[in-house]
């Protein structure tokens, strides 16, 4: 079996490419939230659960729209074979301390059920699985940094246990009004679109985020 990524995107402060194009601009200053409205809007999703979300879940799921335009994965993948391994540094910490606001001070005490939901950074992978109907593996990875190895590490083997023939991967990371998102979709190179894509490793992986990130 010989994994390869046959499309990556990228989505940082002002733009957002797709294979190292660029296909989003924005220059005027703003936060992440009326930066995520301007992709929201650009990409014409019509998904009103999006402004429900939390930044990390966001940001998340507008990476994956970017990744899967004109792409159509359950036309040649199972539903249950298509997953998504996520991995980022600050987990759900943002919307971890807004929940914990609510709950500090005892004599004005309201837990915020808009905020707990979304205390566990996989509900940004299982929203983006929910809006594109995958039911395959799906986790987010904590590191410090965007880690090669353990993104191909993780992936590599849920292909090597037929858990998976298809898998969105990379990296989603946002606290704040800091944020980067790097995602690639790895297939299988003997299936359906064959002959296509960059071998799926540590290396390329980490040099498409340096060339990502370069400028």
């Amino acid at each position: 079996m010989s994994l390869v990524i046959h499309k990556y995107c990228s989505v940082k402060p002002s733009r957002a490419c797709v294979n190292g194009r660029e296909i989003f601009s924005n220059e005027a200053p703003q936060g992440l939230r009326g930066y995520l409205r301007a992709l929201y809007k650009h990409l014409k999703v019509d998904y009103p659960k999006f402004f429900k979300m939390d930044g990390l879940s966001k940001l998340g799921f507008i990476s994956v729209e970017f990744l899967l335009q004109d792409e159509s994965l359950l036309s040649r993948h199972a539903a249950e074979k298509i997953g998504i391994i996520l991995s980022n540094a600050s987990s759900s910490l943002e919307i971890d301390e807004k929940h914990q606001d609510t709950i500090n001070d005892r004599n004005q005490y309201f837990p915020s059920p808009s905020n707990f939901v979304y205390t566990l950074p996989n509900i940004m992978a299982g929203e983006a699985a929910i809006r594109h109907k995958f039911k395959g593996e799906n986790t987010v990875l904590i590191s410090e940094k965007f880690d090669a190895e353990l993104i191909h590490n993780i992936a590599s083997q849920a292909f090597s246990i037929n858990a998976l023939d298809c898998c969105i991967c990379g990296w989603v990371e946002q606290y704040g009004d800091k944020y980067e998102a790097l995602l690639f979709l790895v297939e299988n190179s003997e299936g359906p679109k064959s002959g296509e894509g960059i071998i799926f490793d540590p290396i390329n992986l980490m040099k498409i985020y340096k060339q990502e990130w370069k400028n």
